[in-house]
């Protein structure tokens, strides 16, 4: 079923600019947790969901934006949205459109939501998070897609998401506790003011007091990283220079940049902060890995 659907797929992605592919055609493997009260009323008051701000996503899917030229890289964007909806257009639909100028084939992640009410709220969007990591390398000659260039870029908790695909080992089970499908995580990955992975983060704290939450360190064989964050983004900042810092002491390969404000959710706006820059230092930085160079 899964490879009669694809090779359809790869046909109507030869003819058409964005194509939307569903992530588990023959049904997802977990459930999806109830939504309380407190975050019904939670999403309500950031307007509900409109074209811009989706939730209640019971079946995941990806939307593939092709460039005209495939230089052979491509990017998983997942947007941001606490776990309860996903910011579409500036974390995600204008991303994608960015990365396609660049030659690099966009896919944009609509993972399970609202899931802040589960236990792990990151955990049946890190199951959508690996399978579309799969399809798009088991689709990499159709769509002209280099296996070994295949990164994730997420924001919020779309970046949470990401580096938990990037970072995290553990392995996961479906709601009958059967092993899921664990491919290899990110090549690289793009962190857009993620957070999630330190214990008790106080914006305030003493360098020495953070730590990361149990369980989690940042892997010996962890992909290159682009760190973006603003400094007035309360936690933010902090999660991401700890972060940065691990890698530096692994030796392993990331960039950070931490502008002075912007504050959380910028995304792809444009409203003359020097932050709206970072598009153009992750062009830059894209390219320092070879990942713009056609092969």
């Amino acid at each position: 079923m899964i490879a009669s659907s694809l090779a359809f797929c790869s046909l109507v992605l030869a003819s058409a600019e964005v194509v939307t592919l569903p992530l588990w055609p023959e049904g997802v493997p977990s459930p999806m947790p109830p939504k309380s009260e407190a975050t019904a009323k939670l999403i309500a008051s950031y307007g509900g969901a409109t074209a811009t701000r989706l939730t209640d996503i019971a079946e995941p899917s990806i939307s593939v934006y092709r460039p005209e030229k495939p230089n052979g890289t491509c990017v998983i964007v997942a947007p941001g949205g606490g776990y309860m909806f996903l910011s579409a257009s500036f974390e995600g639909t204008e991303v994608c459109e960015w990365l396609r100028s660049l030659g690099v084939t966009g896919v944009l992640l609509k993972y399970r939501t609202p899931t802040r009410d589960a236990p792990e709220p990151f955990a049946l969007p890190v199951q959508d998070g690996q399978r579309a990591l799969s399809l798009v390398r088991k689709q990499a000659a159709e769509w002209k897609i280099d296996p070994r260039r295949v990164g994730m870029m997420g924001f919020s908790a779309g970046a949470n998401l990401a580096g938990h695909c990037a970072w995290d080992r553990q392995p996961r089970t479906d709601s009958q506790g059967s092993a899921l499908e664990d491919p290899r995580g990110p090549d690289f990955l793009i962190f857009i003011y993620g957070g999630g992975f330190l214990d008790k983060v106080d914006s305030g704290a003493e360098p020495a007091s953070v730590k990361f939450r149990p369980g989690f360190s940042v892997p010996a064989d962890a992909p290159p990283v682009f760190f973006v964050v603003a400094h007035d983004d309360k936690t933010a900042p902090v999660e991401s220079a700890h972060l940065y810092l691990e890698y530096q002491r692994r030796k392993l390969s990331a960039e950070l940049h931490i502008y002075a404000r912007g504050g959380h959710g910028f995304g792809m706006r444009r409203n003359g902060q020097p932050i709206n820059d970072w598009p153009e230092r992750c062009e830059e930085w894209l390219r320092s890995q070879d990942l713009l160079t056609g092969r």
